[in-house]
C-alpha cells in the first residue's frame, strides 16, 4: 500500500491545532499559540532536512521538560524523519544505544559537546529553528506502518531497548485516550515529564491533538511552584507516577492552594496506594482520578480506570482501551477464565512491531500480534484487570524499572557479599523500594559495615527500604531464588 501524507502523526495534530492550542513555559511565561506551533514545527522539520538529513533517516533529541524539545521531537516526524528521544540528564550515556540507533545527527536545546558528538560521528545541531522561507512545507508522506518515532524502555542503568513506534501506533493510541479520559477542545496539561518518557509524551499527543495547550514545567523539586502553575495558568490536567502525588501529599501544600480549573488526574508508572488515591480525591473534589496501566510496547496507554468507578474497583487497573484486545494466559499459553491468575496480554492497533535491531528480544516479546506484557493479574467478571505481581522480576521504583537481576548483580560485587537476592516492597514516595537479603562471605562480622557498603553501592534513583543480613536465602527445589518467600520475608 502506498504511503499517505494523512497518516503523518505529526501532520496531523498540525491540522487539528485551534484557537485554545497553546505551549507555555511555566517558569519564564513565554507563551506559543497555534500559529507559533505549527511554525516551529515546520522550522524544526526545515532544519532537520536542510542538513542533509532524509526521510526515514534518525536523529537523535536530547529531552528536556521544555516546549523546544516537544517542537524538534513532532518537526522530525513531521520531515519523516525518526527522532530517538533520550533524556537530557542521561543522553551521554550509552554508546551501544548509539551504535544501535545508527543516528547521523543530534539535537539538543543546549550546546552539545563537540567530542561527545565527534566520538559518535554525529552532526551537532542546537537551539530553536525558524523555517528557512516563507514557503510552506508539505509533511512527509507516512503510511500508518512506517517508522514514527524510536522511544526508550524506561530501564535501570543497563541499556534500554529502542521500542519502534510507527504513525499508526501513535495515531491510535492518541485518539483511544482522548476518549477515554473525555478530553475537550479547551483542555491544558500541566506537564513534568520529558517527552523521552512515553507517559510524558501521551500528555503532549493528547492535548495538542485534541486542540489544547500544555504548560512545560521543570521546578517539580519546588511542588508548591508546581501547584502555584496550575492555578495561574488554569491546567485542566496534571499526570503524575505514585512518587510524585506522594510528594505531593507529604511536602506540599497542596491542601491549601485552590484548584478551580483543575478537571482530571492522571496516574501511572505503577500503582498508588489506595488511601492516596482517596486523599487526593477529598483535597481537589472537583477533579477526577484516572488509574491508567500502560507500557512502552504499547505506545503508552493500555487501559484506564475511570473516575467514577474508583469507589467500586479501587485497586484495579481498568477497562482496556476501546481499541484493545487482552487475554490472560497460563504458563503454557493458554487462555484463562476469570479471575485466574496469569500473564497479561495485549493486542491491537497501537501495539508496537517490536525492538530495533533486537530480533531475539522481539520474539520474545511480541508473538502473533500479541504483546507479552510481563505483569501477572487476572480479570473479573466485568473485565477489569488486576494485576498482582511481575513475572519478568522487576521493580518500577520513582516512575523506572530496575530489574532485580541488575541489582543482584551489583550488590553481589561488593566485598564481603556472598550472595545477594532482591525483592520489592511498597514505599510510600518510591511507590515501590528494594528490600534486600545479603549472605556475607565472613560469617563472624557483625554486618553492620557491610550493610552501609552495600547502600552506598546503590545508584540513588534505586529507593532501597532495607537491607537484611541472612544465613542462606530461600531457594526452590530446583536452585533457584523463591521469590515468593523473600516477599514474606521482607
Amino acid at each position: 500500500m502506498p504511503s499517505s501524507p494523512n497518516s503523518n502523526f505529526a501532520a496531523r495534530l498540525v491540522d487539528r491545532l485551534g484557537k485554545n492550542s497553546r505551549l507555555i513555559e511555566a517558569a519564564s511565561g513565554k507563551t506559543l499559540g497555534a500559529a507559533d506551533i505549527s511554525r516551529l514545527i515546520v522550522g524544526f522539520a526545515h532544519r532537520f532536512l536542510s542538513v542533509g538529513l532524509n526521510p526515514g533517516d534518525r536523529v537523535i533529541l536530547s529531552c528536556g521538560v521544555n516546549a523546544p524539545s516537544a517542537l524538534a521531537y513532532l518537526g522530525a516526524v513531521y520531515a519523516g524523519i525518526v527522532p530517538i528521544l533520550l533524556d537530557e540528564r542521561t543522553h551521554h550515556s550509552g554508546d551501544l544505544v548509539f551504535a544501535r540507533a545508527k543516528a547521523k545527527a543530534a539535537w539538543s536545546l543546549k550546546p552539545l559537546r563537540r567530542d561527545w558528538v565527534h566520538n559518535h560521528g554525529l552532526l551537532p545541531l542546537d537551539g530553536v529553528s525558524e523555517p528557512d522561507s516563507p514557503d510552506s512545507l508539505e509533511p512527509a508522506p507516512r503510511g500508518k506502518d512506517d517508522l514514527a518515532v524510536l522511544m526508550p524502555t524506561s530501564g535501570s542503568t543497563g541499556i534500554p531497548r529502542l521500542v519502534m513506534v510507527s504513525h499508526g501506533n501513535l495515531i491510535a493510541n492518541t485518539e483511544a485516550i482522548i476518549r477515554s479520559q473525555h478530553l475537550a477542545t479547551d483542555e491544558r496539561a500541566m506537564l513534568i515529564m520529558p517527552v523521552s518518557y512515553c507517559f510524558g509524551a501521551s500528555i503532549l499527543h493528547t492535548h495538542l491533538y485534541q486542540g489544547g495547550g500544555v504548560v512545560f514545567d521543570s521546578r517539580f523539586m519546588f511542588p508548591d511552584k508546581v501547584i502555584q502553575a496550575i492555578d495561574h495558568h488554569g491546567c485542566t490536567t496534571f499526570a503524575g507516577v505514585p512518587t510524585v502525588y506522594n510528594i505531593l501529599l507529604r511536602r506540599s501544600n497542596i491542601r491549601t492552594m485552590p484548584l478551580s480549573s483543575l478537571r482530571r488526574f492522571l496516574q501511572a508508572g505503577g500503582a498508588l496506594a489506595p488511601e492516596s488515591i482517596e486523599d487526593l480525591r477529598n483535597i481537589v473534589p472537583n477533579a477526577n482520578f484516572f488509574v491508567m496501566y500502560g507500557q512502552t510496547e504499547a505506545t503508552a496507554r493500555i487501559s484506564c480506570l475511570p473516575s467514577e468507578q474508583l469507589k467500586k474497583k479501587l485497586g484495579s487497573a481498568g477497562l482496556p482501551l476501546d481499541n484493545i484486545q487482552v487475554r490472560v494466559v497460563n504458563d503454557e499459553g493458554q487462555e484463562i477464565e476469570n479471575h485466574d491468575l496469569g500473564e497479561i496480554q495485549v493486542s491491537g492497533p497501537s501495539i508496537c512491531s517490536g525492538y530495533l535491531d533486537e530480533p531475539e528480544a522481539t520474539r520474545s516479546k511480541f508473538s502473533h500480534g500479541w504483546l507479552r506484557t510481563g505483569d501477572l493479574g487476572y480479570r473479573d467478571e466485568e473485565g477489569y484487570l488486576w494485576i498482582k505481581g511481575r513475572s519478568s522480576d522487576f521493580v518500577k521504583t520513582r516512575g523506572y524499572r530496575v530489574a532485580l537481576a541488575d541489582v543482584e548483580a551489583r550488590v553481589g560485587a561488593v566485598p564481603g557479599v556472598g550472595e545477594c537476592a532482591a525483592t520489592a516492597v511498597e514505599h510510600p514516595e518510591a511507590g515501590e523500594a528494594l528490600a534486600l537479603f545479603i549472605v556475607k562471605e565472613d560469617v563472624d562480622n557483625n554486618g553492620a559495615p557491610l550493610i552501609e557498603r552495600v547502600k552506598q553501592a546503590l545508584p540513588s534513583q534505586w529507593t532501597c527500604a532495607s537491607v537484611k543480613v541472612v544465613s542462606e536465602l530461600p531457594r526452590t527445589a530446583n536452585g533457584k531464588i523463591a521469590r515468593s518467600q523473600l516477599q514474606t520475608l521482607a
